[in-house]
This record gives C-alpha cells, structure tokens and sequence, in this order.
C-alpha cells in the first residue's frame, strides 16, 4: 500500500515519563531519571529514527515536562505542532520495575494538558498533504474534547485521501467503566490500519484465534488488521490474505514502547508501498530492538541498526 505522499502525522498526548535508576520497590529506588512517552510520539520516534517523517500535534503545559517534551521531539527529527497550555500542567507517568522484564506504570494526568487536545487543535493543512494519520484508543478515553479531536482528525484524513492508521492500545484504568468497545468499533470501522493485541481484538469482537480475530475486525471496515502478539509474533491480514511473523528473541529489558516500535516499523514499510510480509518483518525487528533499553522509545532502531541482531561480533571499529 503506497501512499505516495508525506509521512505520517499523529494526534495525542505525550507525558513526562520518571523512569527508575534500579529494580526493585518505587519507594526504595534511589533516583528517577526523567524523560518522556506517549504511544503516538513513541510511533513518530520509531519513524523519524527509521528515515521517514513524522509530525505529532499535542498540548502541553506552561512547565519544565512540557519543554522536556519538546526538545525530545525535536532532537528526534519529529515536526512537533505544540499548543501550550496556560492554565494546566503537563501529564506525568512513573514506571516501576519491581522485577526484571516486568514494568508498572502509573500516571497522573486527570485534567492534563494533553487531556484538553479539542478539534480546534487540529489544522486541516497538517494532517491533507500526509502519508498517514495514525490515532490510538488512548485519546478517546481522556476527555469528549479529545475524543472529538480524533474525530475531526480522521474526518480531514478521509476528506483528503489520507490512509488512517488506528492502534487500539487499550487502558483500562482510563475508561473507568465506560463503554471502551463500542468506541474502538466506531474508530475500526473508520480506519484503513488496525492494529490490535489478542485480548484487544477480543475486547472488539470476541474470542478466538489470530486468523479469526483478525477477519472479524476487517469485516468492520479495515483493509489491513495486524494481530500483535507480542513473543508468539504476529499476523496480518490483507484483503483476505494473510500473513504471519514469528518474533525476534531477544533478552528482554523492558517491554513498554515496544508496541510502539512495532507500528512504527510496519507504518513505515507500508508508506514504501512494501507488501505485508515486508511490512511485518521490519515490525518485528523494530519491536524487538525496544525490549532491549528502559524507557519507552530510547531503545528503537536505526535504519543502519537493524542487523545488529544477526552480528556475532561483539565490537563495531
């Protein structure tokens, strides 16, 4: 699927991240480094990194986060159209490792800034001349004004003939209780990409196995659905062809982000107009390039990275 046209823009929240300096209890780790995350930058990163161009628009606060967010962006090589807040703070996540390969992350951003993302914030001109937009289940779920955001977005995106790209990427502690399926069905049927853990898809459409899932979710309006599965690989499903990718062992640091890495990898192959075995064969590496590092993107791979997996030598002179 070529698109023909100028890499990827994304829409969503991006938070200060307090990473741990050690394993062990939060409250007995010596010190936090801060950085920052979000699943859309996360993507934008995983992009720009590979050689693409990516955009994200976002809120910020008034506030050292926000800055921190910015200047990660940037020194990214990620167009950053930042609309700052003036009355709120950015949002805030910290990570624990309580044992190794294992994270919690915990977050404070009721009423952040990132949460007041509106249609207003969303100018028809960033996301017309783009490859891709790309849009998660996690904006919907932070307010009705964000929720609209998306909406307003993918309605530019369809007006211009810009492929949308939708990873579910559930969080259940942000719906609260609401209704999180009948959105994520709304939004499928809406996109051109889905992409979507197992216990995600079955959230949407019920159990059953990969192959299954991912033809129950194409019936709801998608081209392509990828079936991400983590250590077991993936499968993609392509106008009722399918397609399926074992994963990269590697040893595992820390496995958030990694998701991210993975749609980064499979957009970015895609925008090349590469079939979805390609597709999913830079997906996988990618993925597997982030459980190698702590944090969310520090991880992800460049373009002149990604034999590194297959070197026997230990030493690059």
């Amino acid at each position: 699927m070529s698109t023909g046209r100028g890499g990827l823009v994304t829409i969503g929240e991006t938070m200060g991240l307090f990473r741990p300096s050690g394993i062990g209890p939060g409250e007995l780790v010596d010190s936090y480094h801060l950085t920052t995350g979000g699943a859309e930058s996360n993507v934008a990163i995983g992009i720009a990194r590979l050689g693409g161009t990516a955009r994200w628009i976002g809120r910020v606060g008034r506030d050292a986060v926000g800055r921190k967010v910015l200047r990660d962006l940037r020194a990214e090589s990620v167009e950053a159209r930042v609309i700052v807040d003036l009355d709120v703070g950015t949002g805030l996540m910290t990570k624990e490792q309580r044992v190794p390969g294992r994270s919690a992350v915990h977050y404070a951003r009721a009423d952040s800034a990132g949460s007041r993302l509106s249609p207003g914030d969303i100018a028809p001109s960033d996301i017309a001349g783009a490859s891709v937009l790309h849009v998660t289940g996690i904006t919907p779920a932070l307010s009705a004004s964000a929720s609209a955001a998306v909406d307003a977005a993918m309605d530019v995106a369809h007006a211009s003939g810009v492929a949308v790209s939708f990873d579910v990427n559930h969080r259940d502690s942000l719906w609260r209780g609401r209704d999180a399926a009948s959105v994520y069905r709304r939004l499928a049927a809406r996109a051109t990409v889905l992409f979507a853990g197992e216990d995600e898809a079955s959230l949407i459409v019920g159990t059953g196995d990969p192959r299954t899932l991912a033809l129950r979710l194409a019936d709801l309006g998608p081209r392509t659905v990828i079936i991400k599965r983590g250590a077991a690989g993936a499968v993609a499903l392509e106008d009722g062809e399918c397609s399926v990718r074992a994963a990269l062992a590697v040893p595992v640091i820390d496995t958030v982000g990694a998701g991210d890495a993975f749609v980064a990898g499979y957009l970015t192959e895609m925008m090349t107009g590469a079939d979805p075995r390609a597709c999913l064969e830079l997906a996988v590496r990618t993925g597997a390039f982030a459980c190698l590092a702590p944090g969310d993107w520090e991880g992800y791979p460049r373009r002149d990275e990604l034999g590194l997996l297959e070197s026997s030598e230990p030493v690059t002179r």
